[in-house]
């Protein structure tokens, strides 16, 4: 193994370890993203991890698999939909087996291919270690609505960083996505990271300054907690627009949660 996806695996064994000897009634509770399920949300990450597995393989069976999906798109209907169609009834505990498995295999694949590999996806292609990361950030992503179920605090590590940086690296994306003029300035970053050491990022011109913590930041970027709900220090309307429709994902324009609607259960169900 190298240090290819040391950070990506280190994030699936922590959401791993979170899920563990769950049972079956416990993978139907809706959680605070759109009210998808436990099953829901580790269904998307198993089937976007076998997309991953997918390309890095074979990029015709790639361009199979995502004209296949498409055409669901087309119908109107979504990844959670197609999901489910594709899984059909598997168990909450199945799943997890399944997705724990992929995932181990998604990362031994990694692992072993050329380093300049470039990977087919959603978009531009990506090269393997890029492709690696994005998979850090979604599963970090989505596994904030499973702390927030269960009402545990996430211990985060200096691993963050890969997905700071891609909140940083997508700044003009966020706002090309949405058909908006990307600013000639961009705000300079002054973040804390969890072992508390400061992470700085300079801006362009004066396009204003965001600090605070990383973890928050990386939560915004993500859209898995609204700006309002942080203690980001945002200083210019630049900084300011940027962190009301900041995405860090491929796909199209997505809002934010609104305020107050993704928190850190109070009386989470025990399982």
């Amino acid at each position: 193994m190298t240090g290819l996806t040391t950070d990506l695996r280190e994030e699936g064994l922590a959401l791993f370890k979170l899920l563990s000897n769950k049972p079956d009634a416990f993978w139907h509770v809706k959680t605070q993203f759109k009210d998808w399920t436990v099953w829901d949300v580790i269904a998307h990450l198993h089937f976007s991890d076998h997309l991953a597995m997918t390309t890095a393989r074979s990029a015709e069976d790639f361009d199979t698999l995502s004209t296949d999906l498409m055409v669901h798109f087309q119908k109107g209907l979504g990844l959670k939909e197609y999901a489910r169609s594709w899984l059909g009834s598997v168990s909450g505990p199945d799943l997890f087996v399944r997705w724990r498995t992929t995932f181990l295999q998604m990362c031994d694949l990694f692992d072993e291919l050329p380093s300049g590999v470039r990977l087919k996806w959603f978009g531009p292609d990506m090269g393997v270690r890029m492709f690696a990361t994005a998979r850090q950030m979604e599963t970090w992503a989505h596994g904030q609505a499973l702390y927030d179920l269960l009402g545990v605090n996430r211990e985060d590590t200096d691993r963050i960083k890969n997905i700071v940086v891609i909140g940083v690296k997508t700044f003009a994306f966020a706002h090309k996505n949405r058909g908006l003029n990307v600013p000639d300035t961009v705000p300079t970053l002054r973040l804390v990271a969890p072992s508390d050491d400061i992470w700085d990022f300079e801006g362009e011109g004066a396009g204003g300054m965001i600090s605070g913590s990383a973890v928050e930041f990386a939560q915004v970027v993500t859209q898995t907690r609204n700006i309002a709900d942080t203690n980001l220090t945002l200083e210019g309307n630049v900084a300011q627009n940027w962190m009301q429709i900041a995405q860090c994902f491929a796909g199209a324009p997505e809002n934010p949660p609104a305020a107050e609607t993704r928190f850190s259960n109070k009386r989470p169900i025990k399982f």
